[in-house]
């Protein structure tokens, strides 16, 4: 995350090692320049910006549209895009330009203020994953957490908004602008002079990449290790019991709705991606770390940073497609617009021919206009609860 020396180039306030396509490797008066990696990286960083906006947006549109009904799904999912494009904007654009200037031309104030929103959204994207998989394991073990799951969800995500700027605040103090005249003028944003002895500089690393990387995942894995325990139980009971196997859609009811399952399967799918795509990032930074000579014994290529961060920058366009197509209503849609005028046409069809037709399985009584006994109305309502418990 921090670069103390001049010959690991530039530290950009988030990585795990500096970005080894601007790091010299055989003399330490070398300094940064805009590499063949780097320019790669800088045109594949553009693309990932205008993709993770598109599909955040598209997103953030999506949810406020479509989960009226259900509003602590909502708030999970519009926080995670807020978070991913936190990320767009603020990480994407200033890494880019980044590498292309090498140096730092923005100032000391810009450089503490940059540094520290940079990390905000990298938290943000962390701690707003650990409160989904926290709902997710409250909804599947404690299914009338349902009842209040909004005002907890909105309580978790404050939490996690303010961790996120709490934790960011050392950045301000850490960074700051550091010029060397020889062999030019050089002004980098960096740590050097922060930290008295490199063991102070790994043990702050070590704190940002646990609260980054370490303590999200391990709140991710007990969650959904202890969601998957709670599922084999029920299914090993269903199978005992044949009773059981009767699909009961009461939230309160110990048997797990399907409803259930596929939000369970939408939010550790997100889980899977966060964590696959930033876990050879942050394996390189311990590397780092631990051992900063692995640069100038060129131990690593000088393009494996600069993938690993482009892979890690990928979750921000991966958990919009994640969501789009984990959902159920997305996938009716599409099945919908892949044959529209055949609906239709069967549709005039059948009111031609045999006048309204009637929807298979709900008799007239059934619909709009029409009164409902209390059999059925007590049925729709089992209904609408089990949509609450995604």
């Amino acid at each position: 995350m921090n670069a103390t020396l001049w010959d690991h180039g530039r530290s950009n306030g988030m990585d795990g090692v500096p970005s080894p396509g601007e790091v010299p490797r055989s003399s330490s008066s070398q300094l940064p320049t805009f590499s063949t990696a780097a320019k790669i990286r800088v045109a594949l960083t553009v693309v990932l910006f205008l993709c993770s906006t598109s599909v955040n947006v598209s997103m953030l549109w999506s949810v406020t549209k479509r989960f009226q009904r259900k509003p602590h799904l909502r708030i999970l999912l519009m926080n995670l895009a807020v978070a991913d494009l936190l990320v767009t904007f603020v990480v994407m654009p200033l890494d880019a330009a980044w590498n292309v200037t090498v140096q730092w031309y923005a100032g000391d104030l810009a450089c503490r203020l940059l540094m520290f929103f940079k990390l905000v959204a990298m938290y943000a994207c962390s701690f707003v994953t650990v409160v989904i998989s926290l709902d997710r394991w409250a909804a599947i073990l404690h299914p009338l957490w349902v009842s209040r799951a909004k005002r907890k969800n909105k309580a978790m995500l404050c939490v996690a908004w303010a961790l996120s700027f709490l934790l960011a605040v050392p950045q301000m103090f850490v960074f700051h602008t550091v010029s060397r005249s020889q062999p030019t003028h050089f002004i980098q944003c960096a740590t050097v002079g922060s930290f008295g002895a490199h063991w102070q500089e790994t043990l702050y690393n070590m704190f940002t990449f646990s609260g980054l990387f370490l303590v999200p995942l391990l709140v991710m894995v007990l969650c959904y290790s202890r969601i998957l325990i709670e599922i084999s139980r029920k299914m090993t009971q269903a199978r005992a019991s044949p009773k059981s196997r009767e699909v009961r859609l009461r939230c309160s009811h110990n048997n797990i709705p399907q409803i259930r399952l596929r939000a369970l399967k939408m939010s550790a799918i997100t889980i899977l991606t966060f964590v696959a795509c930033w876990t050879p990032y942050y394996l390189l930074g311990l590397w780092y770390w631990f051992s900063p000579e692995m640069l100038t014994r060129e131990q690593v290529p000088p393009s494996l940073g600069h993938i690993f961060f482009l892979f890690g920058l990928l979750s921000t366009c991966l958990d919009p497609l994640v969501y789009c197509f984990c959902s159920s209503r997305y996938r009716a849609g599409r099945k919908l617009a892949k044959a529209p005028s055949a609906h239709m046409a069967s549709g005039r069809a059948s009111t031609v021919n045999n006048g309204p037709r009637e929807e298979p399985g709900v008799h007239w009584a059934h619909k709009p206009g029409f009164p409902q006994s209390p059999k059925l109305a007590w049925s729709r309502k089992k209904e609408k609860m089990a949509e609450s418990c995604v």
